[in-house]
């Protein structure tokens, strides 16, 4: 599409680049405003006179899109875009991109972070050392929390996407096996095993979420799921908060049903103070980071940008709507 110096408005625009990147290829396309967040009472005012918009988790709404007739392009700093109204978009004629793939390895990277944390308690016993526990021990060595080798250990995969083989791949190097369940049929030349989702928590000693939220997944992990799995098995979530019922799974912490939790993602975020996971047993809790390592950012910004010249110059790629 030909269009002379775009008006580009980027809505929230901190945590994809706090100030360690830079935004100028994307300056190089258009007159640019780079807001680090917009407020709801805010938004109206900041789309009014773009062309382009990029955004990461500020919604985009019927309402908002049915009065901006010099919207064109929408891109979305993220896979997921389910804050768009994609249905009013195509209305509309607006154009609207994702991020398909930037953090797969960095994802996959905090799944092994939270499990190992779980099964060596890293941070835990370096803080004892340092409170001056081991200096004034009477013995060479000890531990605060039981400690589990990970080799021959079944690491459980719910969604066998992009972040959930590279799981696999991580996994299978500790030693692990590998099962998986997916929507589709698995074709991994007998490096993973496909199982129903009963049978996947029932069997695993660790289970990691790696799939989309929608009505059908909202909840998965609930109280009879949870009933299924072993005392010893941890969950790890580095996909929607969503997908686990927050109230549930504190419960089967806190009675010692589970042996402990990984998350970085909540159901809402950020969450309320008053959350229980906070104060269930053996529960950590990563603040949505899992994406976010500067390699990634990286890669995240550079993609939408190539997304925004792509759509300028008339072969709009990664198109959602």
């Amino acid at each position: 599409m030909s269009m002379k110096n775009p008006s580009i408005v980027v809505l929230d625009g901190y945590c994809l680049n706090p100030g360690d990147l830079s935004w100028e290829k994307l300056e190089a396309l258009g007159a640019c405003a780079i807001f680090e967040r917009t407020p709801p009472e805010q938004l109206a005012e900041r789309v009014r006179e773009a062309d382009i918009v990029l955004t990461n988790k500020v919604p985009l709404r019927r309402e908002l899109l049915a009065e901006r007739s010099r919207l064109k392009y929408i891109g979305v700093t993220a896979t997921g875009y389910n804050i768009i109204d994609v249905d009013a978009a195509r209305d509309r004629g607006i154009v609207v991109t994702n991020v398909p793939t930037y953090g797969t390895m960095s994802v996959a990277q905090m799944v092994l972070a939270h499990l190992l944390n779980l099964t060596q308690r890293v941070g835990d016993h370096a803080e004892a050392v340092r409170e001056g526990r081991w200096a004034s021990s009477a013995d060479w060595c000890f531990w605060d929390f039981p400690l589990v080798e990970l080799q021959a250990k079944t690491m459980g995969i719910v969604g066998y996407g992009r972040i959930g083989r590279a799981t696999a791949q991580l996994a299978r190097a500790f030693g692990m096996n590998v099962i998986a369940h997916n929507r589709s049929a698995i074709d991994a030349a007998g490096e993973v095993r496909q199982v129903d989702l009963d049978s996947l928590f029932r069997e695993s000693d660790i289970v990691s979420l790696h799939c989309p939220l929608t009505p059908e997944t909202a909840k998965l992990v609930n109280r009879a799921r949870l009933a299924l799995m072993q005392p010893t098995a941890f969950l790890i979530n580095t996909s929607r908060g969503g997908l686990v019922d927050e109230n549930a799974l504190s419960d089967a912490l806190n009675r010692g049903q589970i042996a402990g939790a990984g998350l970085d993602v909540m159901d809402a975020e950020p969450p309320a103070a008053g959350n229980p996971l906070f104060a269930a047993k053996n529960c950590y809790i990563t603040p949505h980071i899992a994406w976010a390592t500067l390699e990634s950012r990286q890669r995240l910004l550079d993609l939408a940008v190539e997304n925004v010249a792509a759509f300028l110059a008339g072969q709009a790629r990664n198109v959602v709507s």
